[in-house]
């Protein structure tokens, strides 16, 4: 089947939405990525704004000690985890200005993987070397029926193949949002989704 026609349906509807996380520049953005790991975006925009009035930039952050930011982001799960990744990836680049854009660079620095290297790079303005895969694209993928695999990295793959590079940005994020208003984990907004015809969930739950 192809999909991609359906697909653009929802690249149009959210292809340019932000990220829910509600950062002001690429080092912001950076920290809070890693901070969203297995954490809510809604609380890690809730305490961002205490954490970047202490820590202005990744050259400030650097020179501090993973226990210094315990106060600020001990609401996140893992926080002494990250917190030690936060200081380790600041320490590594050094200037805001030495932020890297490609995946490869991304994901060498602490609490980075490939999801969100492509966080990052897509709301950084970088090109396109990938397609974000969170829990919200899981979902959709496997309840639309577009592939049997099950593992991130696979399904990015797959998508890959089937997306143009040009609009793998838009495609992270139009399925993630597709996930978070419609294509929910408990009672799903079936009837009003876009791409309802072409859902193999939809098609079985009817």
């Amino acid at each position: 089947m192809n999909y991609l026609p359906y697909l653009q349906l929802l690249f149009k509807k959210y292809g340019r939405k932000k990220h829910p996380l509600e950062y002001n520049n690429t080092y912001q953005l950076v920290v809070m990525v890693i901070l969203s790991a297995q954490t809510t975006d809604a609380m890690v925009n809730k305490l961002a704004p205490e954490l970047f009035k202490n820590y202005t930039s990744i050259k400030h952050l650097a020179y501090a000690k993973p226990e210094d930011l315990f106060p600020f982001i001990k609401s996140v799960r893992g926080f002494r985890k990250k917190a030690d990744w936060l200081v380790r990836m600041a320490q590594a680049i050094g200037k805001d200005k030495n932020i890297p854009l490609t995946i490869e660079d991304l994901t060498a620095l602490p609490g980075i993987g490939r999801k969100s290297a492509n966080v990052i790079i897509r709301e950084a303005g970088g090109k396109p070397q990938g397609i974000i895969i969170d829990l919200h694209v899981l979902r959709v993928i496997q309840r639309l029926g577009i592939t049997a695999e099950t593992k991130p990295d696979n399904i990015e793959k797959v998508l890959m193949k089937i997306i143009p590079q040009r609009q793998w940005h838009a495609a992270g994020m139009s399925l993630s949002y597709l996930g978070r208003e419609i294509c929910r984990p408990t009672e799903p907004q079936c009837v009003i989704c876009l791409i309802n015809k072409v859902c193999k969930y939809y098609k079985t739950d009817k």
